[in-house]
């Protein structure tokens, strides 16, 4: 009888060996690792006071971008930015600057979401008159100059007040696509009941 448990004494050390060595590497294995099925969302970086600029193939200006605070996590590499304010240039137009208490962003730039008290202000330029757009969310795709809302937005400029459901903006062709039911009040400039 102990010749067959000294055959079989190999086989049940390295079965124990084996269990020792897979529980000792789940106890030091920190959380959130790789191998592991729970990964944390926490920030890898924290930046207060962003300011970017981001500049076309000729050096100038394209876009800017400034925040109170950014906050990168890199589990779904989204940045959180608090009380964003982005402005586009381009030449022979006027700024158009869109601001809000909170955005987040896409891990390549190309999507930017702004939330809560949304506003879009385009500055006067010639002959035109400086338009405010105000929504609660408002998806930028800055490289595309698209702006897209399904909610509800309201547009002023000096002479008129449209409400729609939402709206489609491209700022290349200055094409607005408004969606939904809506509805319009337009004042003869100069009059006294102007917006």
């Amino acid at each position: 009888m102990i010749d067959r448990f000294g055959g079989w004494y190999p086989f049940v050390l390295m079965a124990f060996l084996a269990a020792l060595t897979f529980w000792l590497d789940r106890i030091i294995q920190p959380p959130g690792t790789p191998g592991s099925s729970t990964v944390k969302h926490d920030p890898d970086y924290i930046v207060d006071g962003l300011s970017a600029v981001r500049m076309d193939a000729q050096g100038r200006v394209k876009h800017t971008l400034n925040a109170q605070k950014m906050t990168h996590f890199p589990d779904d590499d989204v940045t959180m930015l608090v009380q964003p304010k982005f402005v586009t240039y381009a030449e022979g137009r006027a700024p158009v600057t869109v601001t809000s208490r909170e955005a987040h962003m896409s891990g390549n730039g190309e999507n930017v979401y702004f939330e809560q008290d949304v506003r879009v202000v385009r500055a006067p330029v010639g002959d035109q008159t400086g338009l405010v757009l105000e929504t609660e969310y408002l998806h930028v795709i800055p490289d595309d100059n698209i702006a897209q809302t399904d909610r509800a937005v309201t547009i002023r400029n000096a002479t008129a007040v449209v409400n729609a459901s939402g709206l489609e903006l491209n700022s290349e062709t200055r094409v607005l696509k408004l969606q939904g039911r809506v509805k319009g009040i337009y004042t003869q400039p100069g009059s006294r009941n102007a917006p």
